[in-house]
């Protein structure tokens, strides 16, 4: 399955308040998704789930463990969530050479790289989190990165991007977030700072084969 990206030709821009920038990963500067849709896809369906781009759609932005707890609730499943979450990460693993970045939030990452302090607050682990950014060139750019193994609250709570402003130095209020998914929104708004979804910026269309 093919998650082919336009880009729209409206310029993505700052917030003239911010004086830090942070960025999702997944979704945001780098197109993942397809590769996290076949490594669900290619997992959950030895319990009977048809994982399919709709209801992917419907958990975007929810961690992997989070995601095996609601297909049990949606599909009576009893998939252990700890267990099947990191079998899926690890089939993401195999298969995560075939991602994208997602040019013009990189391009925003390049023009303010030692201009203004960034950081990237993901959902994902650590160690895939920075070997997607090693992959793509995105280490360069970022010495601060927070996972979901860093805090006890994953998005929507506030406490991703908390602990990058923390590590930045610099007071949540002046921070922008970039995101592509609604929960990543409504933690940086929990958290007091601006957001800006990055999917005003491109479209994302289904093909048949990745």
């Amino acid at each position: 399955m093919i998650f082919k990206i336009d880009y729209k030709v409206k310029e993505l821009k700052i917030n003239s308040k911010a004086k830090a920038l942070i960025f999702d990963l997944d979704g945001t500067l780098a197109n993942t998704m397809p590769v996290h849709f076949w490594a669900f896809k290619n997992i959950v369906i030895d319990y009977g789930i048809e994982f399919t781009p709709e209801l992917f759609a419907r958990l975007a932005g929810v961690p992997a463990i989070g995601t095996i707890e609601k297909l049990n609730e949606w599909f009576g499943t009893n998939m252990d969530a700890e267990k099947i979450g990191h079998l899926k990460e690890m089939e993401y693993e195999k298969i995560m050479h075939k991602m994208k970045p997602i040019e013009p939030v990189v391009e925003l990452v390049k023009k303010y790289h030692g201009v203004l302090p960034m950081a990237v607050g993901t959902g994902g682990y650590t160690r895939l989190a920075w070997k997607t950014m090693k992959i793509l060139g995105f280490d360069k750019y970022f010495d601060i990165l927070v996972s979901i193994d860093d805090v006890e609250r994953p998005k929507p709570f506030p406490d991703t991007f908390l602990k990058c402003a923390e590590l930045l130095g610099v007071e949540p209020s002046v921070c922008e977030v970039f995101e592509d998914a609604e929960l990543g929104i409504q933690a940086a708004q929990s958290a007091g700072m601006m957001a800006t979804l990055v999917t005003d910026y491109y479209d994302v269309t289904v093909g048949q084969e990745i």
